[in-house]
């Protein structure tokens, strides 16, 4: 027991570490350093407040500990015995690393796409994620703000993954370092995106921040995570999204390009 209490906490303090280095070097250039120089990329022209994000973190605290005990549940008690992890790297060419890595992003969207409309019904939104939807103009500290329920229902995005994908251990850690630096920028509150990323079949794709904020400041709609597949075929994709993109990314670079003159 002790052992456990001792992995359970190391697995919760990784997370911790990890929420602070990215979250907040994310929130101290974007929102203490620099906030006038990167106007021109914010989303929303609402500010969010210093209790927003007091509230945030300590939500984010409470779903650190959930997500160590459930990845303590999958990867290191007896249930592991059933998933597909593998040990030896050896196992499987090194080119399944990424391959792994991508189809695990692809399972998890899926995952998260119903689970995300789920908990958008009345009973369960009141009661869940309401608590995550308190953040209309979200920032880097949104990223884990969930009710304690709703971080129970994220961490479980790791079984059907386990469940069905040959996965390494080292995959695990760039999964959910990747996972969290994208739910970190998606949660960003500034629009960071690439100007080509516009004009490529990477848009028709992808999701963006200001994807995932229309979702945080209109409530429904664009419920997918890093794909826009799900929200496009059930038609739930807010009809206002590349409009707003357009719009921010005109603000974005007409900065740019009268500095330039």
């Amino acid at each position: 027991m002790d052992n456990a209490a001792r992995i359970i906490a190391g697995i919760t303090g990784a997370n911790i570490i990890r929420y602070f280095a990215i979250a907040g070097l994310a929130f101290i250039l974007f929102y203490k350093l620099f906030p006038k120089q990167l106007q021109h990329l914010k989303i929303q022209a609402r500010n969010a407040r210093i209790k927003d994000f007091t509230r945030e973190i300590g939500h984010s605290m409470q779903s650190a500990v959930v997500f160590g005990l459930a990845a303590f549940i999958i990867l290191r008690s007896p249930l592991r015995n059933y998933t597909l992890i593998y040990n030896n790297i050896t196992d499987f060419p090194l080119w399944y690393i990424p391959i792994s890595l991508i189809l695990a992003l692809v399972i998890q969207d899926t995952y998260f796409y119903w689970m995300h409309r789920l908990l958008h019904n009345q009973q369960l939104y009141k009661y869940t994620h309401a608590v995550h939807h308190r953040s209309v103009n979200p920032s880097p500290f949104t990223a884990y703000s969930f009710h304690v329920l709703e971080a129970v229902a994220e961490a479980l995005a790791l079984v059907p993954i386990v469940l069905l994908l040959p996965i390494h251990k080292i995959t695990i850690i760039l999964f959910t370092l990747i996972g969290f630096i994208i739910n970190v920028y998606e949660h960003l509150g500034y629009e960071i995106a690439p100007r080509w990323l516009r004009y490529t079949p990477l848009f028709e794709v992808l999701t963006t921040s200001v994807y995932h904020n229309l979702h945080h400041s209109k409530f429904r709609g664009n419920y997918g995570l890093y794909f826009r597949l799900w929200d496009r075929l059930l038609k739930t994709e807010n009809p206002d999204y590349v409009r707003e993109y357009d719009r921010i990314q005109a603000q974005r670079f007409a900065k740019q390009a009268s500095a330039k003159h």
